[in-house]
């Protein structure tokens, strides 16, 4: 896990000035802990690691490189009850969560919170956060948003189906669509607010991904980093 953190940061360092020294000591796991790690696992610290990236540019090198100037409203859609409006008031965010999935509060350095269906735990979505400069104030600091889809799917054995970028509530989101070579279907979201880059990641399986995608697509444009 620590060779794939440097091997990304050292991709995308080229998209920008400069970047922070990163701690890569793992926590330690028990075998059967190491043997649930997969590669959608390491998309849910993709957040960390473009965290650690982004902490260290230099605002005067950092170009506005995102092209949208439209809002898209935020999703407020509770699909007949399939989903929950969320509120985490200390660290300022909320969501629309899957009803009825398992909920469970942070690991380190992994996410902030997780929900997990009741029947597969491959199907699950997690929030997570880390501090970068007071002076980065947007996502694109890290480059265009193709480029950096590009290079994550290459870093994870992942096709990349679909990259894209929106504003909402004057907020510049990079939202990503993967594909997975070990049958998982991710989509990973992308923004910063608050001194943070936030991760969102929605996790299934290949075969369960159109009866996912609706619901994982309306999970992503409900989420804000700041309370409203």
């Amino acid at each position: 896990m620590a060779r794939l953190t440097l091997a990304l940061l050292a991709v995308l360092a080229t998209n920008v000035a400069a970047f922070a020294a990163m701690n890569t000591a793992s926590q330690q796991r028990t075998p059967s802990e190491l043997s649930a790690i997969s590669r959608r696992e390491s998309f849910a610290r993709t957040a960390a690691v473009v965290g650690g990236v982004i902490g260290g540019i230099s605002a005067a090198s950092s170009p506005a490189l995102a092209v949208v100037s439209e809002e898209t409203p935020r999703v407020t859609t509770r699909m007949g009850g399939l989903l929950e409006r969320y509120q985490d008031g200390p660290r300022g965010w909320s969501i629309l969560a899957p009803s009825g999935w398992n909920k469970f509060e942070g690991e380190v350095g992994a996410y902030d919170v997780k929900w997990q269906d009741l029947v597969d735990p491959r199907e699950n979505i997690k929030v997570s956060s880390s501090p970068v400069k007071s002076s980065t104030t947007s996502i694109d600091a890290l480059g265009e948003v193709q480029e950096i889809g590009a290079k994550l799917a290459a870093k994870r054995d992942a096709k990349l189906i679909k990259a894209e970028e929106r504003i909402t509530d004057g907020i510049l989101f990079y939202k990503f669509d993967f594909a997975i070579n070990d049958g998982t279907h991710q989509l990973l979201q992308l923004c910063v607010n608050k001194g943070k880059v936030w991760s969102l990641d929605a996790n299934t399986t290949e075969k369960r991904w159109a009866k996912r995608e609706e619901m994982y697509d309306n999970v992503l444009g409900s989420f804000l980093p700041k309370l409203s």
